[in-house]
């Protein structure tokens, strides 16, 4: 018996491995802190380039896959009329699909689709921003214009789901929705805006209201963010005039502090190191803030001047040990000390590659054991050590064609996955996964 039971188990393992892998079910991981846990990795790429598993054809999108027992999930637009014309100070009008995809993280296969009409009148309208967000038998996903579905994994049955603008009076922001859903226990947390709030939270079963937080003009692009600290759980909303801090229990504001980026453009997520707090936008806005021991309070402890810290536009930065790693709004890779705000080197070899020019250059920084992966604008996953001293580039592989454009250059805006050694990668045309096993990779 304990035979025919052990033989099984490894039938089980090798026949599920994919399944068995870590997993990356929503925007930045597992613990939305931009961590890649797994072992067996790659150390280095080899000089003929990484394998791609598969390449399966999709529509426009910056969204990023999301990775969960052996199926990934993406949405993307299917554009029937109007045309994508990236004008910062102008809304492209189309007509097409919002769509939300499953498919075997094995083979790439479509196992199934959910689609809906849905107009856009959004400034670079090329397709949904926000990674669906897995959590156990269910996934949400959140379009463009406030599309909000709660939806079976397995199959894509709608459970329930919310409009925005017709259900709440919201008005899409100018660059459309990009705030990634959260959930927390048996809550979701979205912003949406409107006469009722910045801020929602739903029950995840039912999509029911439990409360309503915080006032402003425009709800702004940053994602909720959940902080543990001293004192409890601290759910943080930064709309284009203030961070904030409420009780993710009842939507009480605990604190706000001032911090108002240009076009209120409050993108990039807060991070948090030890009692220490680092917010940052475009048009020398950021702010470092001590978080209190003893009560839901904050201090000031820095500001950003003209040539200290980092202003990042369109990707979140990491904060490792005592530096600040980010993409600046003059598109460089920036380091920063954490404690000053110092300036300690800057290079655009992993945001714009060999252009070397370009305002935004975004790479997304994602670290694993002592070095990271970033995947830059210019469709390249870079191998890199980042430290006080510098940029040390390991390995660089080219996966994808920027199929996008920003200030004329070619990008891809997408933050990848990295799931079951591999790394999840999609523009708008496909989406890619490249083999990082160490064991399958050949020097």
């Amino acid at each position: 018996m304990t035979r025919v039971l052990m033989c099984s188990l490894v039938w089980l393992v090798v026949s599920c491995g994919v399944a068995l892998a870590d997993d990356w079910p929503q925007w930045l991981g597992p613990q939305r802190d931009s961590v890649y846990r797994e072992d067996g990795i790659v150390e280095r790429f080899p000089a003929g380039g990484l394998k791609i598993k598969w390449r399966t054809p999709l529509g426009w999108g910056y969204s990023g896959p999301a990775v969960a027992a052996g199926r990934v999930y993406v949405m993307d637009y299917q554009l029937t009329a109007g045309k994508i014309a990236n004008n910062p100070g102008a809304v492209d009008r189309l007509e097409g699909k919002e769509r939300v995809l499953c498919l075997s993280a094995g083979t790439g296969e479509i196992l199934w689709k959910h689609e809906y009409d849905r107009p856009y009148a959004i400034s670079f309208g090329g397709g949904p921003r926000t990674t669906v967000t897995v959590d156990g038998d269910r996934v949400f996903a959140l379009g463009a214009e406030g599309n909000l579905w709660c939806l079976e994994a397995a199959t894509g049955k709608v459970l329930w789901s919310k409009d925005f603008v017709k259900d709440y009076g919201a008005k899409t922001p100018m660059w459309g929705v990009t705030a990634h859903p959260l959930v927390d226990g048996e809550v979701l947390y979205c912003l949406v805006g409107g006469p009722k709030g910045v801020a929602v939270a739903l029950d995840k079963r039912t999509g029911k209201e439990l409360w309503w937080a915080l006032e402003a003009k425009d709800p702004g692009y940053c994602p909720p963010t959940l902080i543990a600290t001293s004192t409890g759980k601290q759910l943080l909303i930064w709309h284009p005039q203030a961070l904030n801090s409420v009780d993710p229990a009842t939507g009480k504001s605990y604190w706000s502090v001032p911090l108002a980026p240009a076009y209120g453009m409050s993108i990039a997520a807060p991070r948090i190191s030890g009692p220490f707090l680092f917010a940052t936008g475009i048009g020398t806005q950021a702010v470092l803030l001590k978080l209190h021991e003893d009560k839901p309070a904050v201090s000031e402890v820095w500001r950003g001047q003209a040539k200290t810290a980092v202003y990042c536009a369109t990707a979140t930065p990491f904060i490792d040990g005592d530096v600040i790693y980010g993409c600046d709004e003059g598109g460089a890779l920036v380091a920063a000390r954490l404690a000053t705000g110092e300036r300690l080197w800057q290079t655009t070899e992993p945001t714009l590659g060999k252009q070397g020019r370009g305002r935004y250059g975004t790479a997304f920084i994602v670290k694993h054991k002592e070095r990271f992966f970033l995947f830059s604008e210019t469709g390249d996953l870079i191998l890199a050590k980042l430290s006080p001293k510098g940029y040390q580039e390991i390995s660089r592989f080219h996966v994808l064609e920027p199929t996008n454009t920003c200030f004329g250059r070619p990008v891809v805006w997408s933050h990848p996955a990295f799931a079951a050694r591999s790394c999840f990668a999609r523009n708008d045309k496909e989406i890619v996964c490249v083999d990082l096993a160490a064991d399958s990779v050949a020097e």
